[in-house]
Parts: structure tokens; sequence; C-alpha cells
């Protein structure tokens, strides 16, 4: 390889720990100085750190995309549910309407204890059917 020469000046107290380096290792004192300029050239450790905590960010983003187009659905088939059963759900007449909330606020009062116990004991619905589907699968 051939090399080019270069002249440059340094402090006399620099130029004395290079050459003690130099002695120490056994090497010219060409190779630290090389050594040091390519280090002194290439990507430091703080470049390093930034390119890694952006490819964090990278990976954060992409996941908190996928939870907002995740949330955007489950929102949008829960507003299709509500709409769709309102539509198809006839009045109750008057006279069963006091049993009918007395039996839906027991209803209610059921579902948030299931919810909680579920959310408690870390089990989904989504979980669950897809553990079913693949079992089906196989």
């Amino acid at each position: 390889m051939k090399k080019a020469k270069i002249t440059a000046y340094v402090d006399a107290a620099l130029f004395d720990e290079i050459d003690a380096l130099a002695a120490r290792r056994r090497v010219p004192k060409t190779q630290i100085i090389e050594a040091a300029l390519a280090s002194f050239l290439s990507p430091d450790s703080a470049e390093q750190s930034e390119a890694a905590i952006v490819r964090r960010l990278d990976r954060l983003t992409r996941s908190l995309e996928r939870l907002e187009r995740d949330h955007e659905i489950t929102t949008e088939a829960l507003a299709l549910f509500v709409r769709f059963w309102l539509t198809t759900t006839p009045p109750l007449p008057d006279d069963t309407y006091a049993a009918a909330k007395a039996k839906g606020k027991e209803r209610y009062g059921g579902f948030v204890e299931t919810l909680a116990r579920r959310l408690a004991k870390g089990s989904t619905l989504t979980k669950e059917l897809s553990r079913d589907l693949s079992a089906s699968a196989d």
C-alpha cells in the first residue's frame, strides 16, 4: 500500500506521549499516529450511540403506528356493532322497562366483574381467538 507523507506540528508533551507509547508497544510512531487519525475520522461512540437511538426510535414509531391502526380498527368495529345493535333492537314497552333496566344493571355488573378478572389474569379474548384459530388450523 502506498503511503503519503504529511508533516504536522504537535505539542511537545503530546510528542513525548506518542514517543513513550511507541517504545512501550515496540511499534513505529507512524503506526500510532495512523491509528489515532483513523479513530478520529471513523464514527465515534457518540455517533454510534446516536445511530442506535435512531434505530430504536424507528422501531418505536413503527410499533406506535401499528397500535394506532389497531386502535382505529377496534374503535370502528365497536361503533359499527353499537349502530347495528341500536338499529335492530326494538324499544321496550313501558310496562317492562323497569324490570329490563334492573336486569341490565345486573348484567352490566357481571360484565365489569368478568372484565376485571380477565384483565387481572392477563387473559384476553383476542388471545383466546388466536389460540382457537391456530388449534382449528392444525
